[in-house]
């Protein structure tokens, strides 16, 4: 079973699994699939949030590919609740930060 974050919609989880069964894609297609029910701008917005907790890529030109870390948390072996915001999602690998409490 899938760790949600707090900060997560069913759309990411949605748009996670779109990427992972069709490939890097941008905000306009991702918008217009079947399975998402919000517009362009809401996609974009919660591709900038998964993109900080390093659950997504940005390949540029607006295009974005699922990260290891995304497959993970697709696959229950995350807790999306304990990525770190601005983590270096730039090498597709995104860290895990444990909160302290």
């Amino acid at each position: 079973m899938r760790k949600s974050a707090s900060w997560m919609t069913i759309w990411d989880d949605r748009i996670l699994e779109i990427m992972r069964e069709d490939g890097p894609t941008s905000p306009t297609p991702l918008s217009k699939h079947d399975y998402i029910r919000i517009g362009k701008s809401g996609v974009s917005k919660r591709l900038n949030r998964m993109r900080e907790h390093g659950l997504i890529q940005e390949l540029g030109n607006g295009v974005y590919s699922i990260t290891a870390t995304g497959e993970s948390y697709l696959d229950g072996e995350i807790d999306a609740e304990k990525l770190s915001e601005d983590n270096d999602s730039k090498n597709g690998e995104g860290s895990v930060e444990s909160r302290a409490n």
